[in-house]
């Protein structure tokens, strides 16, 4: 499968990121199409212009349906596999009916576990920290209309230690999604990994 990829993001973009080294040192075979992001002052807009990727910040002041907007500037660009990385809002219908079984998200945590709304950031530290797990880690789901409820394509596990803190094991998760999600995208180009139900 060609990979070309349509980014949406938040924050820092540690994750676009790290996909986007891999595909600069030819490990991914992908293209990177577009940036978006909800927050004009996102450091995934700078790593966009840096590198030479349109890039657009699409939210409630600047468009009248956001999810509308979305789908047209992922389309527009060409974009068959949609990438969320730490995006904080929830895909629209529209968004999702251009791409079926075609957005993912990364979840910082063993899915089922610790998911749905308000399950974001540290407070999925904390809970896995207040809970008896012996493990954390992340998953890669497919994108549907409930918070983390996709079909989940992917995981990666790490210990939970008694004397994590949540931003301990905030650290350390992250390290592992900057490994699995370029992986999985590896995969789903080398047909290994299947994104159809």
């Amino acid at each position: 499968m060609d990979l070309h990829l349509g980014f949406l993001a938040s924050h820092r973009g540690s994750n676009v990121k790290s996909i986007l080294d891999l595909i600069s040192t030819k490990e991914l075979d992908a293209y990177p199409e577009v940036i978006i992001s909800n927050n004009a002052d996102s450091a995934v807009l700078d790593i966009a212009i840096e590198r030479g990727i349109p890039n657009y910040c699409l939210n409630k002041k600047n468009c009248m349906d956001v999810d509308e907007a979305i789908a047209y500037i992922l389309k527009k660009h060409d974009v068959n596999l949609v990438i969320l990385a730490g995006y904080m809002k929830k895909i629209g219908e529209k968004t999702l009916n251009v791409y079926p079984n075609r957005i993912l998200n990364i979840h910082p945590s063993l899915l089922p576990k610790y998911g749905g709304e308000g399950m974001y950031g540290r407070n999925i530290h904390q809970s896995v920290i207040n809970s008896n797990d012996l493990e954390s880690g992340a998953t890669i789901h497919i994108v549907n209309k409930e918070y983390d409820k996709g079909k989940i394509i992917a995981q990666y596990k790490i210990p939970r230690y008694i004397l994590d803190t949540p931003e301990t094991l905030e650290e350390r998760v992250l390290k592992i999604e900057h490994i699995l999600y370029p992986q999985t995208l590896i995969d789903i180009q080398k047909g290994i990994i299947s994104l159809d139900l």
